[in-house]
């Protein structure tokens, strides 16, 4: 443990560098640790672009949770991760938190390869319950001693994968503690059944009336616990258990809440006595998001995972007015509901992501957000199209990986006419392996009837929204994270689907790209007058007209793409060839079969060789000379 330093404005914070130095402590200086961990978390946070409002959000409950549990040894389980920098901080990884999500730093989320104290790497919602109840049976069957403790958001609660396991968790009673942290939000405004739930339990009558009930029903458990809840009702924290109103105690998991998940030394009372309980157990915790920033507090929507910003006043940075390619979707869909009252959005808890908070004004009506439950958008996208309607589900590539069997089964086998608007296709960057969206052209050019397509801007997208509406059936819509270029209102052009065009002449070579590997073939051409460069635009189907020409003509073709080379938009071209009868020199370029971790789009692009300056180097290998020389490039 290290010496306070003098003058520190975070001296109990610089003593700690494990679970073990933090046990050292008094329960007394657990709030003012809390709120140096906040002002860490501010300080890292205020370079830009990480998770700042659920982490602060969840420091006094991740304090009391490593000064109960005995870390690594005991397992502590993150949802999603991204609220987890306080449990990063608190297992010795404090001096790298500046690196987080950088490329060769930290991860954004937890990840067992990064650290032993990361019971789980993660990235997606709802799955932190399964791995528990596996980690439990495991513990029980090797017969092994140790906590198993999953936290997990009221949001997260929303995914069918976490309402099953719950389901199997009550069922086989195994010994286990879920933290269900309640904050009201996910990244948008939690929705649904449950969250109306959730709000309900502060509200009962019975909470107003008296605490009998409850009270008598905690006794069974501990006479010491009756004794704080009835202590705590003043400060409305309460305990409630009668199954007939209660899905959890309905389930066969014992619930003890809602409690204050800001006051960590009763955090860590409770949490004492509830870890050695027989079977599973849920502790409802109640928290800010954005917990001590006024201003996150206030707006936690926009500071989920802010811009750089000033930590004393708030003031972002300014960012410069770049249109992103979300907002191109928004725009565009928002105009198109005005003229064809059919359409109708859903989204999976994705609503600002996704560019629709304008949408979701302008037509409340038509807008669904579901939350995060991925499959449930796609299956409801397929009866609303069963009945008619023009349903367009806006969903990460990431996340439609998720409703794989929804897109075949439920709307695929009886071609049902639903969009697919997939936001941050290809690599995104500083969310890394869990969120790259690099599979989506493999997995859907294997479900017949799917159409596909990759805009090269935000015109082009307009155009394939139309002629999507027009074709029927499925049809995915993929675009990048980041910006493109605005377009004026109206602007609808007519496409005709499975078209390519030629943007550059030149046959001894042909670049064929789509979406943002197209950017890429363009720079790479420019200067050599023998490269030809083809918007790709249309995966399935491909312009096989367009494709002969090419072939026939071409000494090599070369694909660009921004999705895995394992069954990509290379693999179709080389199908397709193989299919026609017609011999050509193909290279595939595209992302390697591995996962890539986290960094800069453009770091990633380079090192798995999609971008201009790689293309660039294929062009010199093939001896194609570039014009100021007349001679290859070296």
């Amino acid at each position: 443990m290290t010496d306070p330093k003098a003058g520190s404005l975070t001296p109990l914070l610089d003593s700690i560098n494990s679970p073990d130095d933090l046990k050292k402590l008094s329960r007394e200086q657990l709030p003012e640790l809390s709120k140096e961990l906040r002002d860490e978390i501010v300080r890292v946070c205020s370079v830009g672009g990480l998770h700042l409002a659920s982490s602060l959000g969840a420091t006094d409950l991740i304090v009391a949770l490593h000064y109960v549990l005995q870390s690594p040894r005991d397992r502590i389980l993150f949802d999603v991760g991204h609220q987890a920098y306080a449990h990063k901080i608190l297992t010795g990884r404090r001096a790298q938190m500046p690196t987080i999500k950088k490329e060769g730093g930290l991860s954004g989320f937890t990840k067992v390869s990064e650290s032993p104290h990361d019971a789980i790497t993660v990235g997606h919602a709802s799955t932190s319950l399964a791995n528990a109840l596996g980690m439990a049976m495991a513990r029980d069957a090797l017969g092994q001693d140790y906590h198993v403790a999953a936290v997990i958001g009221d949001g997260s609660l929303t995914g069918g994968m976490a309402l099953a396991a719950l389901n199997t968790i009550g069922d086989l009673q195994r010994k286990m503690l879920i933290v269900l942290n309640d904050n009201e939000m996910s990244i948008s405004e939690n929705v649904g059944a449950m969250n109306k739930f959730m709000r309900g339990l502060q509200v009962q009558k019975w909470f107003q009336e008296g605490e009998g009930a409850g009270k008598k029903a905690v006794e069974s458990i501990s006479k010491p616990l009756a004794s704080f809840m009835s202590r705590a009702k003043n400060s409305t924290r309460h305990f409630f258990d009668p199954a007939s109103v209660n899905p959890f105690a309905a389930m066969g998991v014992r619930y003890v809440g809602p409690v204050d998940g800001h006051n960590v030394q009763e955090l860590v009372w409770l949490l004492e006595r509830l870890v050695d309980l027989d079977g599973p157990t849920i502790l409802h915790v109640v928290t800010k998001k954005g917990k001590g920033l006024s201003y996150a507090e206030a707006d936690p929507i926009t500071w989920h995972g802010p811009a750089k910003f000033d930590p004393a006043t708030g003031e972002v940075a300014p960012g410069g007015g770049a249109y992103s390619w979300s907002a191109a979707f928004g725009d565009a869909v928002t105009e198109l509901a005005a003229m064809d009252p059919r359409v109708f959005v859903i989204t999976p808890a994705m609503r600002e992501g996704s560019g629709l908070v304008n949408y979701s004004r302008v037509h409340p009506h038509r807008y669904l957000d579901v939350g995060i439950a991925e499959e449930v958008a796609v299956t409801t996208a397929a009866g609303m199209a069963l009945q008619g309607l023009k349903p367009i589900v806006a969903i990460y590539s990431s996340f439609l990986q998720r409703a794989y069997d929804q897109v075949l089964h439920d709307v695929a086998i009886e071609h049902l006419d639903v969009i697919f608007a997939i936001d941050r296709a290809g690599i995104v960057g500083a969310d890394g392996a869990t969120h790259n969206g690099v599979f989506d052209l493999s997995f859907l050019r294997g479900i017949p009837g799917v159409k596909i397509g990759l805009p090269k801007d935000a015109a082009e997208l307009r155009g394939m929204l139309r002629a999507a509406q027009r074709l029927g059936g499925p049809v995915a819509i993929r675009y990048p994270r980041g910006n493109t270029l605005r377009v004026p209102e109206g602007t609808w052009p007519d496409l005709e689907w499975g078209t390519w065009e030629r943007l550059r002449p030149g046959e001894d070579v042909v670049l064929l790209a789509g979406g943002k590997a197209l950017e890429y073939a363009l720079a790479a051409a420019e200067g050599r007058p023998g490269v030809g460069v083809v918007n790709a635009r249309f995966v399935k189907p491909l312009d096989e007209t367009l494709l002969r020409e090419v072939a026939v003509r071409a000494r090599v073709i070369i694909t660009v793409e921004d999705n895995t080379v394992v069954g990509g938009f290379g693999s179709a071209v080389l199908e397709t060839l193989n299919r026609l009868g017609l011999k050509a020199d193909v290279h595939v370029l595209g992302i390697p079969d591995e996962f890539q971790e986290h960094a800069t789009v453009d770091s990633v692009h380079a090192r798995t060789g999609i971008d201009a300056a790689a293309i660039r180097r294929v062009l010199d290998d093939l001896g194609v000379a570039d014009a100021a020389s007349g001679n290859a490039l070296t």
